[in-house]
Parts: structure tokens; C-alpha cells; sequence
């Protein structure tokens, strides 16, 4: 047994004082989907929705052991781990000033709020989290404050250690297999710095979301490496830049094992999880499913944990999801129609439509053309396959047409 164990179960036993242990379900409709034991440790389940509560409480919990007289905590986060800080401030009667971006929905600063009560004040800075990271170091150095790291910092490791405790004893042996979103690192760092010496047996695998590959940088470069740009629709695990603590205990790792999930694809997931079992993940808290059919043969007969990381998902944001996963799945598509300007023509192509086809959007783009005008036309079918026919009929008739569906410079700017 090692420190970094026994650390992780007095973490665990410690946070017994918020909240029971988050469930680790079996899952029927995954079971029979990959012929396999799929479970899913529920940290969506947890007081503030995702794990990031552990880590939070089990820094300031170990920063007031050691400074029982600081009274001012601080961090920036547009989320979780915001969330994460206020409960654990409320909970231990200290004060929090919580930095987040300007561009922070109002369900997150609401719900960061009401967890914190009157032991937290909140701060609106910065369009980008670089900026709110600047702001919040700042007053820290000028206040005194101490900063609670999001995931850079051993004592959260420890803390986001203590779902490897508890999906180990609730299982009751070690599983063939744990799938593991990744972000900053702390969650990957914590659970497998914990099973490594509980479990050697157990394998991993690794999930960042494709415009966010911080972890796939750092092993391609050797140490943490910044990227250029990410893409922030997986906001729970949109991060440029892997933590050193973290990386340092992730270095092992094989990268065939890191998985990236392109952000569309987890669209798909997070409305099946939805609409098939009734659970509300957010981008981030899909990641370890979402890779299950890339890994169809090799979980097949073995018994496999996916952490379901976070399940805040602000539901203005559900029109997105839709589109995005239906543009993925292929049943809806955007495309540039030369139209004709003559009687009928429009007509024609109305009559070119199959009986599952429908007009989801329909825009002129050029109104004074002569000959032809540009029209912006979105479709939505029951089936990818029923594009190949209706562009079989236009090509047929003659019209002429673009798919922008994967443009991704003229569909953010026209769609």
C-alpha cells in the first residue's frame, strides 16, 4: 500500500461528511449493445453533478489543516469545479470569490451561487478563461488568498482519487477495464494512481474530446504542451494545456489508449442518453460512452466502468446538441442551391423531395440575381440514405448545388 492510497481513502472517508458515494450502476441497454459488463459510475449523481466537489473539498479540507487561520479561498472556473468550490466553502464556513468568464451562462453562475450562499462572492471577468485564470492569480497574490486549483494540484488528485475507492468496493473486484475522460488530468491522475496499486490487473482507456487533445499533445511532446486552439463545446474538458502535476502521473500512458471524440459524435450520445435512459450528461460526462463503439471488440465478454464525469447541461443549449447530432448522423444537411429564376423552378424542386424529406430552413441569399439566386436550403430526413437519392434526382434535373453540411468556415457563418 502506498501513500498516495492511504491519501485517497482518507479523502474518501472524509467526504462521507457532504455526500453518500455516487452509484455504480449496471447499464441493461449497454450490456446488450457490446455483450459485455458495462457500468457506469454515476459522478452526474454527486450534490453539485459532477466529481468535482472531491477535489475541491479534499484541498481546502488539507489547506485548513495546515492554515487553520486562512479565511479566503479562491479559483476560476466557468463550471464544475466553480460549483465544486462553493459547496466546500459553505461547507467549512470560509470565504470564496470565484472568478469566472464574462460569457459564463446565467445557469452556472445561479447554480455556483446558491451552493455557496453568502460564503461566496462571484466575479464576472475576462471573455476567454485565460483571462479569469489572470484576474483570479492576481488577487490572490494582492489578498492573500489561497488558489484552489481545478485539477493541478496533488491534493485534488487525491481527492478525485476517492471514485477509484468507491467503484472499487462497490464492485467488489477489479474490472477488466475503466474508461476515463480527460481534461486538465485530475480525474485520469487521481483514478489510476489509485487502481494501478489496488487493482494492477484493471486497463484503461483515455477519452479527450478532439478539439481539446491537451493529454495527446503532452505524450506527442514529452511534457505538457499549450494548444494552439481549442475547440470549447466540451467545456468540462476543454483545456489547452494538461497539468504538470498530472501529467507527470499519466506520463505511462500509451497513447493508442487516448481516444478523441469528435464533438458532433458526443451529441449523439448525450441525446440517446437522454431520450433511451433518462439520464442528462453534459458534453464532458459523455466522453467515456461515447467511445464504447470504437471499442465494440474490445470490451466484448469483459467487465468495463465508464466514469460519467458531470451531468450539468444547461438545456438552452439542447437546439445545439439536436443539430449538431443530426448533422453527424447524417439525416440533416445544409446545402447552396442555384435556383433558376423562372416560373416553376422552385416548384421542381419541391416535387424532388421524398416523403421523409422536410425544409428546415429556406433562405434566399441573393435577391437581385436575374438568371439564377443562391438559396440557402437545410434538410431533415429520417435516414442518411435518403440524401444519395434526392441528390440523385437533382443531379438528374440539372440543378446545381453545394454541400456546405461540413463546411465548417461557411456553416458557422451561414447556418
Amino acid at each position: 500500500m502506498t501513500q498516495f492510497t492511504d491519501a485517497a481513502r482518507a479523502a474518501t472517508r472524509a467526504l462521507r461528511q457532504l455526500f453518500p458515494e455516487t452509484p455504480l450502476q449496471r447499464n441493461d441497454h449497454l450490456c446488450q449493445q457490446y455483450d459485455a459488463e458495462i457500468w457506469l459510475k454515476r459522478e452526474d449523481l454527486s450534490p453539485v453533478r459532477s466529481y468535482k466537489l472531491r477535489g475541491a473539498f479534499t484541498a481546502l479540507r488539507k489547506h485548513l489543516a495546515a492554515h487553520p487561520d486562512q479565511r479566503l479561498f479562491v479559483c476560476a472556473s466557468a463550471g464544475n469545479h466553480a460549483q465544486g468550490v462553493a459547496y466546500a466553502c459553505r461547507h467549512f464556513g470560509v470565504q470564496g470569490t470565484i472568478f469566472m468568464p464574462v460569457t459564463t451562462p446565467q445557469q452556472k453562475i445561479d447554480k455556483t451561487r446558491t451552493f455557496g450562499g453568502d460564503a461566496v462572492q462571484i466575479v464576472l471577468t475576462g471573455d476567454y478563461f485565460d483571462q479569469t485564470l489572470a484576474a483570479a492569480q492576481t488577487f490572490c497574490a494582492q489578498s492573500g488568498a489561497h488558489f484552489l486549483s481545478p485539477f493541478d494540484d496533488p491534493d485534488v488528485i487525491e481527492g478525485q482519487a476517492s471514485v477509484a475507492v468507491e467503484l472499487l468496493g462497490q464492485l467488489g473486484r477489479a474490472p477488466d477495464l475503466v474508461i476515463l475522460p480527460v481534461g486538465g488530468g485530475g480525474l485520469a491522475s487521481g483514478v489510476t494512481g489509485y487502481l494501478r496499486d489496488c487493482a494492477p490487473e484493471t486497463a484503461y482507456r483515455f477519452v479527450e474530446p478532439l478539439g481539446g487533445a491537451s493529454l495527446t499533445a503532452a505524450l506527442a511532446a514529452g511534457a505538457p504542451d499549450t494548444l494552439a486552439r481549442v475547440n470549447s463545446f466540451v467545456d468540462g474538458a476543454a483545456v489547452a494545456r494538461i497539468g504538470a502535476n498530472n501529467y507527470s502521473r499519466l506520463n505511462w500512458i500509451d497513447p493508442a489508449h487516448v481516444l478523441l471524440a469528435p464533438e458532433d459524435r458526443i451529441c449523439v450520445t448525450m441525446l440517446q442518453f437522454l431520450n433511451i435512459e433518462g439520464i442528462v450528461l453534459e458534453p464532458a460526462g459523455a466522453l467515456a460512452v461515447d467511445v464504447l463503439p470504437d471499442l465494440a471488440g474490445t470490451v466484448r465478454g469483459k467487465t468495463v466502468v465508464c466514469v460519467t464525469s458531470g451531468g450539468n447541461f444547461d438545456f438552452e443549449r439542447l437546439p445545439e446538441v439536436k443539430e449538431r447530432a443530426q448533422r453527424y448522423s447524417g439525416v440533416k444537411k445544409y446545402f447552396i442551391l442555384r435556383m433558376p429564376q423562372r416560373p416553376g423552378a422552385l416548384r421542381e424542386f419541391l416535387m424532388m423531395l421524398g416523403p421523409d424529406d422536410d425544409i428546415a430552413r429556406f433562405e434566399y441569399l441573393k435577391k437581385s440575381a436575374r438568371n439564377f439566386g443562391s438559396v440557402l436550403i437545410g434538410i431533415e430526413t429520417s435516414a442518411a440514405r435518403n440524401f444519395d437519392q434526392l441528390f440523385g434526382r437533382m443531379d438528374a434535373a440539372g440543378f446545381t448545388y453545394r454541400d456546405i453540411t461540413g463546411d465548417e468556415a461557411l456553416a458557422e457563418f451561414l447556418i
